[in-house]
């Protein structure tokens, strides 16, 4: 069993996967933002914990972190604008780095960007931004000393998951169900022999235990 704790608990990707490390008997602390997400949270199984990423210092958020192993950051402005962007996928992704490594975490598992999104179309300013801060944040994560793994998913969809994958350093690009994506973070939470790697994921053939599997081990 594992204990985790998730930043961006609320949205589509983390509460799928707090219902998921739940029923494997993880333990999740989810970080929320509003109040009426504590109820939402604590029915999918974790222990709500309330707390801004745009508000929290480094200190506040390792102290919320300590006791934790794994720490997964899935937050993200959603196309609010380059502002919220900036704010959450960058420098709150940068807050939550150097809050785990204080806390003592050992692995921080980042949901980020697949390089070839938007390809084939004319890139906005907005969505130009999102891919440089994305990259800024990756780099920001791979230069720390903490156990970090990286996950690309394709173009995210609500269908329904299937739990099999495309899983590999580079592949074509694709879609993925959210409810994909999550499955896959659980199974990079238990198998801490994978670390150090940019994973890329859309759907695929392979069931995802297999798909892993398959991964080089740090």
């Amino acid at each position: 069993m594992a204990t985790c704790f998730i930043i961006g608990a609320a949205g589509k990707v983390g509460q799928q996967l707090t219902r998921l490390l739940s029923r494997r008997n993880h333990a999740v602390t989810a970080l929320h933002r509003k109040p009426e997400q504590a109820e939402i949270l604590q029915a999918a199984g974790a222990k709500p914990v309330a707390g801004d990423i745009q508000q929290l210092d480094v200190a506040a958020l390792a102290e919320m972190m300590t006791g934790h192993e794994v720490a997964v950051f899935t937050a993200g402005a959603g196309g609010a604008g380059i502002a919220l962007t900036n704010a959450i996928d960058g420098e709150g992704l940068k807050l939550a780095v150097a809050a785990a490594t204080q806390a003592g975490v050992s692995r921080f598992i980042l949901v980020s960007a697949f390089p070839d999104a938007g390809r084939g179309k004319t890139p906005s300013e907005g969505f130009e931004n999102y891919m440089r801060v994305k990259r800024l944040a990756d780099a920001a994560l791979v230069a720390s000393s903490l156990e970090w793994v990286i996950l690309r998913p394709g173009t995210l969809t609500d269908d329904a998951g299937t739990g099999r994958v495309h899983a590999d350093l580079a592949i074509p690009y694709g879609e993925i169900s959210r409810e994909d994506v999550a499955a896959t973070l659980v199974g990079i939470i238990e198998h801490p022999a994978i670390r150090y790697q940019i994973i890329e994921l859309t759907k695929g053939d392979v069931q995802i235990d297999a798909a892993l599997q398959r991964l080089p081990r740090g």
